[in-house]
């Protein structure tokens, strides 16, 4: 049983890993492929227009990989997950039927957007791209607020063990919602921004200096530069929500041993028999920034149950990362931000142009980082309080052998999806540059 457990998470951290990176860049591409579309109408800046289209056909990929791997993991949850979706499927259907709708509305209007490139007036083909954008964010919207309710289960009555009273819209929009939601739909658009950015940042690092990939970096690294501050200011109101709502998440996530007030906050550090060492403490940071009161009392780990503590080590050091590589990301965007505030022009310096080259890989290990402490740090519960992950998970035996099924359905989709990538910027790479977009 704990070994078809360990399996069953393995392979659902595995999904899901995979998944979030595929789905951020449909949450954040179709924005960006619009937007450069819509500037190259209204300017008549044909680098602009050639920017979106090689975009388009990539998302084109990205869409059909994330579809494949979504639809893995529709079926995982009914799989290795009977106690959860049996007992609460009622409760949390509702968002997964509207994420349902959303993704065919998405799928419709990309191929329209896709095959009428040369078919429509440019303004109505733009206009067929936005329903794409309003899809791909509504899609992570409906999926994250599942999630959340997992972190704050709302909207229905346990009674008996039996869930009465099923409330589907107050499930939905549950208190950690607003901020679970907006934290990942502004990751996901610095993981693109940042991510196709990177791929222009290597080209120059090589030399390609041409109009059309001084845009291709520009566009979307300032899309994700401005979006870093507002993320450190959404990822301080999505920390205070879990110091309130879970404290033994906190606890965790801060390596923090014992309930004090004027708590510490720790930097680095290694939580060893019950104890955080080697950390550099701020005093009184963690209290200020969960409670917003220096000497306000943060729960410690002393005052959770042996059976219900988070695995610390892990969530502590997924949080650090995470932190270390957002404050990263903003000192670059700030970086950018200087350069044109001088100058009018892009740092020469070859040192940020090797830093943007690896702040996609930056972003998405932040994501990654990110959902670690969201799922690891709610355990050992899959629905807060309510549901252990142990009850939930399917009780047959042999769940390994699915697990190396799926791992090895992953190394297929993600050698497939690199390879087409590839022969698809190689190929771009050939095509000659417009006159105008020649670097003067």
């Amino acid at each position: 049983m704990i070994e078809d457990l360990a399996a069953a998470r393995l392979q659902m951290a595995l999904s899901l890993g995979w998944h979030i990176i595929i789905a951020s860049f449909g949450v954040g591409m179709p924005a960006v492929t619009v937007f450069a579309e819509w500037r190259g109408y209204r300017t008549g800046d044909p680098a602009y227009t050639r920017l979106a289209h090689r975009w388009a056909k990539a998302m084109g990929v990205l869409f059909a990989v994330g579809a494949v791997s979504g639809t893995i993991l529709s079926f995982e949850m009914g799989l290795l997950w009977p106690g959860l979706m049996g007992q609460y499927g009622d409760v949390i259907g509702m968002p997964f039927a509207l994420e349902g709708i959303a993704f065919f509305i998405e799928a419709i209007f990309l191929g329209i957007y896709l095959y009428a490139w040369d078919r429509l007036p440019p303004r109505a083909h733009i206009l067929s791209g936005i329903p794409v954008c309003v899809a791909g964010v509504a899609s992570a919207f409906f999926v994250v607020s599942a999630n959340a309710w997992m972190n704050q289960p709302r909207g229905f009555d346990l009674v008996a063990g039996e869930v009465t009273d099923v409330d589907p819209w107050a499930a939905m929009f549950n208190p950690a919602t607003p901020p679970q939601t907006v934290h990942m739909i502004v990751a996901a658009f610095m993981v693109t921004g940042f991510g196709i950015a990177s791929v222009y940042a290597v080209a120059y690092l090589r030399g390609r200096r041409d109009r059309h990939h001084r845009l291709g970096f520009a566009l979307p690294f300032t899309i994700a530069a401005v979006l870093a501050p507002v993320q450190v200011v959404v990822g301080d109101w999505a920390a205070h929500f879990v110091g309130t709502n879970q404290p033994a998440k906190l606890a965790a996530m801060e390596g923090l041993a014992t309930t004090q007030r004027g708590a510490p906050l720790s930097l680095g550090g290694v939580y060893v028999d019950g104890e955080l060492r080697y950390a550099i403490e701020i005093p009184n940071a963690l209290s200020l920034l969960a409670h917003w009161d220096p000497n306000a009392e943060v729960t410690g780990l002393d005052q959770v149950p042996d059976d219900a503590e988070p695995p610390v080590t892990v969530v502590k050091w997924a949080f650090q990362v995470m932190v270390a590589i957002g404050f990263g990301l903003l000192g670059l965007a700030g970086w950018w931000a200087l350069a044109w505030w001088r100058r009018r022009g892009p740092p020469r310096s070859t040192w940020f142009w090797r830093a943007a080259a690896l702040a996609g890989i930056g972003a998405a290990v932040a994501v990654e980082a990110g959902w670690v402490v969201t799922e690891v740090g709610r355990q050992p519960w899959v629905v807060y309080g309510q549901l252990r992950t142990a009850d939930a998970v399917n009780p047959a035996p042999g769940l390994a052998a699915g697990l190396a099924l799926v791992a090895s359905v992953y190394v297929f989709l993600t050698a497939a999806t690199v390879v087409v990538l590839r022969r698809m910027a190689r190929r771009n790479a050939e095509e000659p540059v417009a006159p105008q977009e020649e670097t003067p």
